[in-house]
């Protein structure tokens, strides 16, 4: 997943806690993976959050890794 470099991890860390309900601790480790490009899921999983994401006014892309 892809998110704007200029977007504030608050603003994302929220839609993650909220969508993973994961705690504070937790979302942080979510978070460096997500903008590290680290994080992974199945296609349908990382849309639906890109599109949470999107619909908080945050840039998120999805994009297929080579396996």
């Amino acid at each position: 997943m892809l998110i704007a470099p200029s977007t504030g991890k608050a603003a994302v860390m929220r839609v993650l806690r909220a969508e993973l309900g994961v705690g504070l601790g937790g979302v942080r480790a979510v978070l460096e993976q997500v903008l590290t490009g680290q994080y992974a899921g199945t296609m349908p999983e990382m849309e639906f959050l890109a599109r949470k994401l999107r619909a908080s006014g945050i840039e998120a892309a999805v994009s297929r890794t080579a396996d």
